[in-house]
């Protein structure tokens, strides 16, 4: 028997095999369609159940993508067991085991990011629409996925943030409330009547407007600083970016003018200079001749 019939023979094994394989192929085949359909009934059955909750859009993302995911790991077992007859569920399980092992730690960073995006998504706080400030990026938040969340900061850029260095890290949600408290330092000059000066802080705050009247406004001296004593000025405004500039502006301006009015005077630094040796001083006019 030569090379080309040993090569014939095992092409017709081939054959064989695989026109006895056609069958399970085609019922496999036919597995995979229910479950593409099966796919589809729950997602439906998803988007019913949810719309009646109350859960934001992205959530429900996540459960569509969890039960298709579900759904087609189980398809895909039963076909693939149907096409390979001696492939065990079990023995599939125990290799998808062992093969997610691997994949996890080549992945570490990505199923971090996936884990920490279900958790945010889970949660109540941090809503699309919210101001929030983490590692020194402020924006509003645009956009949360199962990886990363996108944040709009204030001037304008888009900033990609990873879903681990929000859940990992403190997040200040600045628009939680519908308020915030502000506050600024006033310093007045060492003799100025403080009691004085509280007041007129006390009169330019109360005839003020933009800042919420209900809730108590604080004016507390609060230290004996290099050229002047400070006061503590805290009140309530509304808690987005724009309330929070034009509610200082407004303060400000309106104490700035109060003082002024009052003749009190707000200092800035003195600079006093030292010198260990005399300094000659000559009056204006006396030009002292250059020394040879």
């Amino acid at each position: 028997m030569n090379a080309i019939d040993i090569l014939a023979k095992q092409l017709w094994a081939m054959w064989v095999g695989l026109v006895a394989l056609v069958p399970n192929l085609v019922i496999a085949l036919v597995v995979l369609v229910i479950t593409w359909i099966a796919s589809r009934f729950a997602r439906r059955i998803v988007d019913r159940v949810t719309s009646r909750a109350a859960i934001r859009e992205s959530l429900k993302q996540l459960i569509h993508t969890i039960v298709s995911i579900g759904i087609w790991i189980i398809g895909l077992i039963i076909a693939a067991t149907i096409v390979l007859p001696g492939l065990t569920p079990a023995s599939l399980v125990a290799g998808l085991g062992v093969g997610t092992i691997a994949i996890g730690f080549a992945f570490q960073d990505f199923f971090q990011n996936f884990l920490a995006g279900i958790l945010i998504m889970v949660r109540k706080k941090m809503r699309i629409g919210d101001v929030i400030e983490c590692e020194g990026i402020i924006g509003k938040v645009e956009h949360i996925s199962l990886r990363e969340t996108h944040v709009r900061k204030l001037s304008n850029e888009l900033t990609i943030v990873p879903n681990s260095t929000l859940f990992k890290n403190p997040v200040e949600i600045l628009t939680d409330g519908a308020q915030r408290r502000y506050e600024i330092i006033v310093g007045v000059s060492y003799d100025t009547d403080l009691e004085q000066a509280r007041t007129v802080i006390r009169q330019a705050m109360d005839d003020l407007e933009g800042i919420d009247h209900q809730r108590r406004i604080d004016i507390f001296a609060r230290e004996f600083n290099a050229s002047s004593i400070d006061f503590l000025v805290r009140w309530w405004a509304g808690s987005k970016p724009y309330d929070m500039h034009e509610s200082r502006d407004r303060v400000v301006r309106a104490v700035k003018a109060a003082l002024d009015s009052a003749g009190i005077e707000i200092p800035f630094p003195y600079v006093t200079n030292t010198f260990k040796t005399p300094v000659p001083f000559q009056s204006e006019g006396s030009a002292t001749p250059p020394s040879p």
